[in-house]
């Protein structure tokens, strides 16, 4: 399909239907668990049918983390924006991290298996590239707009700064799941310090 196909398709209530049936297989089963079978029985579609929309099971589940990326980047527009201090952008960024931790680890463990996968496979790897740099982008003009009103001052170039704190979170998040019994309050502490310097603080 070509791009502006594929966006009108996966845009469809049936479409939207499997995405969100996978997520939820996911969660349930983990990755290697969420087969064709059980996505199209909890969606209520037929198997040829996520076949028609997604082709593989690798880009079903770049549809689900592209999906959630999407949402979860979108819920951070508005706080951003009404964030009048250094302390408060970096609550935001914190919270929605901490949010993401406690509420859908599952979206990280999907993560890290698709970026395995990147590596056997070029298409899933630029897939990944493309939700990343888009990701990247947004947080980054968010955080330039925070920076002209005089909210931050940043030290290096904003996309840069994003991809560092992006780093940052993914680091947190794989010691998080790998450990779930640690405390991880002072390395919460060590990330809000090297943000509070990145930011201008």
């Amino acid at each position: 399909m070509n791009t502006a196909t594929s966006k009108r398709e996966l845009s469809n209530e049936k479409a939207t239907r499997i995405i969100e049936a996978m997520g939820a297989c996911v969660a349930e089963r983990g990755v290697s668990g969420a087969t064709f079978e059980h996505v199209a029985a909890k969606a209520g579609v037929s198997r040829g049918l996520l076949h028609y929309y997604f082709g593989s099971k690798e880009r079903l589940l770049i549809e689900v983390v592209r999906r959630d990326s999407e949402q979860r980047i979108a819920r951070l527009d508005g706080p951003l924006a009404a964030a009048g201090s250094l302390d408060a952008v970096i609550n935001v960024l914190l919270s929605s991290l901490q949010d993401l931790i406690d509420n859908d680890p599952g979206l990280f463990t999907l993560l890290f298996d698709l970026s395995t996968e990147a590596r056997r496979n070029p298409d899933v790897g630029s897939e990944l590239a493309e939700l990343f740099s888009s990701s990247r982008a947004h947080i980054a003009k968010a955080l330039a707009d925070k920076d002209t009103e005089g909210v931050i001052a940043m030290r290096a170039d904003p996309e840069g700064v994003v991809s560092f704190l992006l780093a940052i979170a993914d680091g947190i998040a794989l010691q998080s799941l790998s450990d779930p019994e640690r405390d991880m309050s002072s390395t919460f502490e060590a990330s809000i310090v090297a943000a509070r310097h990145l930011l201008g603080g």
